[in-house]
C-alpha cells in the first residue's frame, strides 16, 4: 500500500471546493456522473480507431446508493485509471486528462465534458471520505483503490473489480445526507443528467404487481441519449420537435413554432429554441431555457448568452464553446459568447422573416401571441429592430393587419394633419373607448389596436424614428381635433368661458383623486353633449411610470390623474342649461360685471400711472389704492363664481350631463351611479 500527499499548495483547498468552488450543493453528482460518461466516450473512441478490443457495446454509467452504509456510487465501464494515471490525474488537481486525450484525438474523439481537472473534487462536498476503485482498459492492468479522508493525505492499494472501468464511492457526511434519498437523487440526476450521451442507469424499472410496486430486471435508464438538438433538422418532422417539447415541459402549453439551431463555423452550436403563446403581459419566463454543454446540463439561466428578449423563449442551447469556469455554473463574458448571441439573435429574425414571407396569414393568426417578443426585441435589440420592422404587424380595430409601409400608405391621404404630420390613431382598449373608435371611424379614420404593456414605449421609438409621425390615443381629445386639418376657431369669448366654466366644474366629482379641466368645443348638433378626454403626453407619461416601477419617472406617477370634460356648444341640451343660466342669473351678474368693470377701469388707470416709475416715486396712497381695488376685485370674483356653482349644483340637467360623461368612460360608480339612476328616471317623468 502507498501513501503520499495530492499534489496542492496548501491545506485549505479542500474546504475552497466544498465551499466556494461549486454555487449548487448538488452539482457534485452532475460532475462525477459527466466524468463516467468522458472515460466512457474515451474508450469508445479508442474502440472505433481500432486501438483496443475492448467491447463498448454494454457501455453505461451507474449510479446507487446504500442508505445504512451511508455511501454514494457512480460506476463506468470505460477506459478506467492505471496506478500511475491516477497518480497523475487525481493527485495533481486541475491537470485535465480531458484536455489531455483531446488534444491527442481532436479530430474524432466523443464528446468530453470535462475541460478542468477539479470537477472529481466535486465529491467532498458531500462525502467526509471518498474511494476511487479503477481497472484501466490496458491488457494485464491490475485494479487500484484510492482513498482519501479530504485532507492532503491519500492511500494508493492494489485492488479487485471484474472489468475495466471505475468506481466512486463517496461517503456521504453528515450534512449531506438529504442525498441518501431516492427521490432526491432521481430528481438531480434528472436535472443534470437526462440527455447525457451515455446511457445513466439509476436502479431498476418497477411494476404494480398484486397491490405493490416491485422491481424489474431491466435497467432504469434515465437518459435520452440522442435528444431532438443532437439531430440534423432534415431527419426531423414536427412531431419530433412537438414530441420533444413535452419532453422539456411536460405541463406547457404547444409553442407556436420552433427555431432549429445548427452551427458548426465559426462556431459550433446546437439546439431548438420554441415561441411560448404570450399573454398581453411580459410574463417572468425564468428557467426556460437550458444551456448545455456537450449534453451536460450547466443552467437555466441564460441571462449572459442570449438577448435579453430572447429569455422570453423556451427550449435548449448547446455548445461546447461557451466558456465556463471550474464549476460550470457562471457563464464567463468573452467574444464568443457575443458572437453566439449576435447569430441567435438573427437566426430567430430570419426565421420569423421566413415565416412571416412563406405563410402571411398563418403568421397573422398568432400575431396576438407573438407581438409582445417582438415589440420586446424592438425596444432592446438595435439589430433585431432593423430584420423586424419587415414583419412587425399593426392591427386595426377591423381586425386586418399591415406592415409599417403598408399602413403608412392606407393613411396618407385621410390622416395626415395641416403640419403634414401622419397620425396614427390608436386604442387601448376597444371595449372602454368604443364610442370614440366609431366617431373617427364615422370621420373616415383608420384606428390600431394597441393595447399591450409595451405599446407606451413602441410609440415614444417610433415618434423618435420619424419626426412628420404621431400617435394619438383616440380617446386624447375630441374627434374633430384629433387630426387638425385646420387652425381650430374659438366659438365663445374669454368672459363666456369663465361664466360657463363653473357651472359645469361645480358638478363634477370632487372626492375620487381626479382633477378635471372643463374645456369648450364646437362639436356639432349630433355630437355628445360632453366628452371626457386623457392630455396625451400626460396619460403616457403615467403609464411608463407605472411600467418601470418609478424610478426617473416616479414623478409622473405621483401626478393626480387629470381629465378633460370638454363641453359641446352646439348641443341643444348644452344650450338649453345656458338659456337657464343666462334666466336665473343674467340679473345678478350683470350687476356685478358692472362693478367689477369700474373697478377693473380704476385698476388698470393706476397700474398705467405706475409705468416708468421707480418703486420709491410711486405715492403710497396709489399702492395702497391698488391694494385695496384687488382685494375688492378678487371679492367680487368669487361672489360671482360662487353663484355660477350654485346654479351648476341645483341644475339636474348639468349633473346629469357630466354623469353621463363619466358614464361612457367607466367612472361613475357607487353611490354616484346610484343617484344617476334616480335622477335618470325622475328626468324621464
Amino acid at each position: 500500500m502507498q501513501k503520499g500527499k495530492i499534489g496542492v499548495s496548501s491545506d485549505n483547498l479542500f474546504p475552497i471546493i466544498k465551499k466556494f468552488l461549486y454555487s449548487d450543493h448538488d452539482i457534485f453528482l452532475r460532475e462525477i456522473v459527466s466524468n463516467a460518461v468522458d472515460a466512457t466516450q474515451k474508450l469508445k473512441t479508442l474502440a472505433a480507431r481500432g486501438e483496443t478490443a475492448v467491447s463498448v457495446e454494454n457501455a453505461k454509467v451507474s449510479v446507487s446508493f446504500d442508505a445504512e452504509a451511508k455511501t454514494i456510487t457512480v460506476s463506468d465501464n470505460g477506459i478506467g485509471m492505471t496506478a500511475e494515471e491516477v497518480e497523475k490525474y487525481i493527485n495533481q488537481i486541475a491537470f485535465s486528462g480531458a484536455n489531455e486525450f483531446l488534444d491527442k484525438y481532436k479530430d474524432d474523439a466523443n464528446a468530453i465534458i470535462g475541460h478542468f481537472g477539479l470537477g472529481f473534487y466535486s465529491s467532498f462536498m458531500v462525502s467526509h471520505e471518498v474511494e476511487v476503485v479503477t481497472k484501466s482498459y490496458k491488457e494485464g492492468s491490475t485494479a487500484v483503490r484510492w482513498t482519501c479522508d479530504g485532507s492532503p493525505e491519500y492511500t494508493l492499494e492494489e485492488a479487485e473489480r471484474a472489468g475495466n472501468g471505475t468506481d466512486i464511492i463517496m461517503h456521504v457526511n453528515e450534512e449531506s445526507e438529504e442525498f441518501l434519498d431516492k427521490a432526491r437523487l432521481g430528481e438531480i440526476l434528472n436535472k443534470y443528467c437526462k440527455f447525457l450521451p451515455i446511457p445513466v442507469v439509476f436502479g431498476k424499472k418497477t411494476e404494480w404487481k398484486e397491490g405493490k410496486e416491485v422491481e424489474t430486471e431491466e435497467d432504469n435508464q434515465l437518459n435520452d441519449v440522442a435528444p431532438a438538438w443532437t439531430k440534423k433538422p432534415v431527419d426531423l418532422k414536427d412531431e419530433d420537435y412537438s414530441s420533444f417539447y413535452r419532453q422539456l415541459y411536460p405541463m406547457g402549453e404547444d409553442p407556436l413554432f420552433n427555431i432549429h439551431l445548427n452551427v458548426d463555423y465559426p462556431f459550433e452550436l446546437t439546439g431548438i429554441l420554441y415561441f411560448p403563446k404570450l399573454k398581453n403581459t411580459i410574463e417572468v419566463q425564468k428557467n426556460k431555457i437550458q444551456l448545455y454543454c456537450n449534453q451536460v446540463f450547466v443552467t437555466d439561466s441564460v441571462e449572459g448568452i442570449v438577448p435579453d428578449f430572447l429569455t422570453l423563449l423556451h427550449g435548449v442551447i448547446d455548445s461546447p464553446d461557451i466558456p465556463l469556469n471550474v464549476s460550470r455554473s457562471y457563464l464567463q463574458s468573452d467574444s464568443n459568447v457575443k458572437k453566439i448571441s449576435s447569430h441567435i439573435t438573427k437566426k430567430v429574425a430570419d426565421r420569423l422573416s421566413q415565416l412571416f414571407k412563406e405563410n402571411r396569414e398563418e403568421f397573422e393568426k398568432k400575431w396576438d401571441d407573438l407581438k409582445i417578443f417582438i415589440e420586446y426585441g424592438m425596444l432592446s435589440e438595435e439589430k433585431f429592430e432593423e430584420k423586424a420592422k419587415s414583419f412587425f404587424l399593426f392591427k386595426t380595430t377591423d381586425g386586418k393587419y399591415f406592415t409599417l409601409e403598408e399602413y403608412e400608405k392606407l393613411i396618407a391621404d385621410s390622416q395626415t394633419d395641416k403640419d403634414n404630420n401622419l397620425i396614427y390613431l390608436y386604442t387601448s382598449n376597444e371595449e372602454e373607448q368604443f364610442t370614440f373608435i366609431q366617431e373617427a371611424k364615422n370621420k373616415g379614420y383608420d384606428v390600431l389596436v394597441m393595447d399591450d404593456v409595451l405599446s407606451t414605449h413602441l410609440i415614444n421609438k417610433f415618434e423618435q424614428q420619424y419626426n412628420n409621425k404621431r400617435f394619438v390615443r383616440i380617446d386624447s381629445d375630441v374627434v374633430n381635433n384629433l387630426i387638425r386639418k385646420e387652425d381650430e376657431s374659438e366659438h365663445l369669448t374669454v368672459a363666456e368661458r369663465e361664466e360657463l366654466s363653473p357651472v359645469f366644474q361645480s358638478v363634477c366629482p370632487a372626492d375620487n383623486g381626479v382633477n378635471y379641466v372643463v374645456d369648450f368645443k364646437s362639436m356639432g348638433e349630433n355630437g355628445q353633449p360632453m366628452v371626457i378626454t386623457r392630455n396625451e403626453f400626460m396619460r403616457r407619461m403615467k403609464d411608463m411610470s407605472k411600467l418601470q416601477g418609478g424610478g426617473g419617472m416616479n414623478f409622473y406617477g405621483d401626478l393626480p390623474e387629470s381629465l378633460n370634460l370638454v363641453v359641446n356648444t352646439d348641443h341643444p341640451l348644452v344650450k338649453k342649461v345656458l338659456a337657464e343660466k343666462e334666466a336665473a342669473l343674467s340679473a345678478d351678474l350683470e350687476t356685478v360685471n358692472a362693478a367689477l368693470a369700474m373697478l377693473k377701469a380704476e385698476q388698470e388707470s393706476l397700474e398705467k400711472a405706475k409705468e416708468g416709475k421707480k418703486e420709491e416715486e410711486v405715492a403710497a396712497a396709489d399702492n395702497e389704492k391698488l391694494e385695496e381695488l384687488q382685494k375688492n376685485i378678487s371679492n367680487l370674483e368669487g361672489e360671482k363664481r360662487g353663484k355660477l356653482e350654485a346654479f351648476g349644483k341645483d341644475n339636474k340637467l348639468a349633473k346629469q350631463m357630466v354623469d353621463l360623461a363619466l358614464l361612457a368612460n367607466g367612472l361613475l360608480k357607487g353611490a354616484d351611479l346610484d343617484k344617476f339612476v334616480r335622477r335618470s328616471v325622475e328626468l324621464i317623468n
